[in-house]
């Protein structure tokens, strides 16, 4: 029995459920947010992709559902149909402890009809995306008065992809008294004045993990000119993950990308926003069923799929948005995993790369070198490298003699004079370097 869990005073039943999921100790954000949950108060917390926000609300959720009343009481909303389904499904790990408790998903892209037949059993917990959900409330199907917790899960997505309208409507329909629980990797404007209509001015539990996780090894390879896509290649060919994804910024690129590696013979997946339902679904389940050993994917993925034990993620494309990148190598390193994070630049990306660093991301300059990921010098250690050699050229040329007259030859004469002086000049520079030590 977990006992780290016993100071939220679950009972040995919930107690019981989390040891068979393997959970040991609570995360940061488990620690801040159940206590709240028991508490009936609203909650706005800003977490991270990997910090166990799910559980946070899914334990107490759970825990609290009160199976003599027949209404549903608590109402998950998920900005994507994959992260619902993964939603429905960590619920149902923690259900097999609990067979009396019901919990049902809606997402569309299925029979509207047999949906409303579903609902109106009043499941005790609803999952579901808020287009779906709002049909089916519309359709008379699910009676959202008397839900006593709804959850919003990643509301900053949940704003990017459109869905504020659908919220808006669902959250004006619970009661009053119904206790709002809101997770988001950031908190825009618009999130903002939705959250005051709703709940008014309620602390934001912010989660403040360190930039670099334990568990995952940030490499930083450049890219010469701007063949990223050999790069790629040449890191497939020579890295055996378990399953490996490969984000790039738009569709076009993640297609582009996938042409290219799929027809250079590597065994890759395609997922991304552009797919159709039932592609998307076919695609998801060859991930997990491990058909593919690389997955290329646009940002949708980042935030929406989760596949266990995903062991490499090369960013293609550095993203402008931080948070997505955040988002991205989230996918590793997650639970008892480690896992590997690779990002590739070109020069043109060095003020990314800043902005990642100025973020608190810290990187190991790698490239590969017979087959394999070596580390080498940093791109600050080859700037400053090239900075001197330009400044010693300067200064040494005024000790090259000129011809007064140009000959055949002269500038290959001068270039191996000068050569000659940089590296006495070098040899000079290692020797004193010597003596300091």
């Amino acid at each position: 029995m977990s006992s780290a869990f016993k100071r939220f005073q679950f009972s040995d039943q919930m107690l019981n459920a989390i040891e068979r999921i393997n959970f040991t100790h609570p995360t940061l954000v488990q620690e801040r947010v159940i206590p709240k949950v028991f508490k009936k108060e609203n909650v706005v917390a800003q977490s991270e992709t990997g910090s166990g926000k799910s559980h946070s609300f899914l334990l107490p959720i759970v825990h609290e559902i009160d199976t003599e009343k027949s209404h549903t009481q608590a109402v998950i909303l998920a900005p994507t149909r994959e992260l619902a389904k993964q939603l429905y499904q960590m619920t149902n790990e923690l259900l097999e402890s609990f067979p009396e408790i019901s919990a049902a998903a809606f997402i569309g892209g299925t029979d509207i009809e047999r949906d409303v037949q579903k609902a109106s059993k009043s499941p005790h917990i609803v999952i579901g995306t808020p287009t779906r959900i709002k049909d089916l409330r519309d359709k008379g199907g699910l009676n959202l008065h008397a839900v006593e917790s709804l959850v919003i899960d990643e509301a900053d997505l949940m704003i990017d992809l459109g869905f504020l309208e659908q919220i808006d409507s669902i959250a004006s329909t619970v009661s009053e008294s119904c206790q709002f629980l809101v997770f988001s990797a950031t908190i825009p404007e618009a999130l903002r004045i939705f959250l005051r209509k709703y709940i008014g001015e309620t602390e934001i539990i912010i989660i403040d993990q360190p930039k670099n996780k334990a568990s995952i090894h940030y490499s930083l390879v450049p890219v010469k000119g701007d063949d990223k896509a050999g790069k790629v290649l040449a890191l497939t060919r020579n890295i055996t993950p378990y399953i490996g994804l490969i984000f790039a910024n738009s569709k076009d690129r993640a297609d582009e990308l996938f042409e290219y590696l799929n027809s250079n013979g590597v065994n890759v997946g395609l997922f991304h926003g552009g797919l159709k339902p039932r592609e998307r679904t076919k695609e998801i389940k060859k991930i997990r069923e491990l058909e593919y050993v690389w997955v290329v994917a646009s940002d949708l993925a980042a935030r929406g799929l989760d596949i266990d034990g995903a062991s490499h993620v090369i960013n293609f494309d550095i993203p402008k948005d931080i948070e997505f990148f955040t988002h991205r190598v989230g996918r590793v390193g997650r639970g008892e995993y480690t896992g590997n994070a690779i990002t590739l630049y070109t020069p043109d990306e060095e003020y990314l790369v800043n902005a990642l660093e100025s973020k608190g991301y810290k990187f190991v300059h790698e490239d590969i070198r017979k087959g394999e990921l070596v580390e080498i010098k940093s791109r600050t250690q080859r700037a400053r490298r090239k900075r001197q050699e330009g400044n010693l050229e300067s200064q040494l040329s005024h000790r090259v003699k000129k011809p007064k007259k140009v000959k055949p030859g002269y500038r290959r004469k001068m270039k191996y004079e000068l050569d000659t002086l940089k590296k006495q000049e070098r040899m000079k520079h290692a020797k004193s370097r010597k003596k300091k030590r």
